[in-house]
């Protein structure tokens, strides 16, 4: 269970939603999960993890993108799976220790 999240995606989109709640008292939190995720897993393993409870949990597979290496070799990035987990606004995680 507490292998399925892999890390925390901290990009500045993600702070974002993870700071600013878009209207709603609603809080997101992004992270990079195994490929064999799905959501009901996922739910309890951030419950058990940072003891709170999801409202929601989105998945979203990433797929590769070209990329150009050395010398006009071509190659791609690796694919991935990333969760959107919806928390309400009176909790959080606290991800940046």
């Amino acid at each position: 269970m507490y292998s399925l999240l892999i890390e925390p995606i901290l990009t500045e989109k993600s702070n974002m939603l993870r700071t600013e709640p878009r209207g709603t008292e609603k809080r997101y939190y992004v992270f990079k999960v195994r490929q064999d995720a799905n959501k009901t897993e996922l739910k309890k393993a951030v419950e058990k993890i940072f003891n709170v409870h999801p409202l929601d949990c989105k998945i979203i597979n990433v797929k590769p993108k070209k990329k150009n290496r050395r010398m006009s070799r071509r190659g791609y990035t690796r694919s991935y799976k990333k969760a959107i987990i919806v928390l309400d606004g009176k909790e959080s995680i606290d991800i940046v220790k």
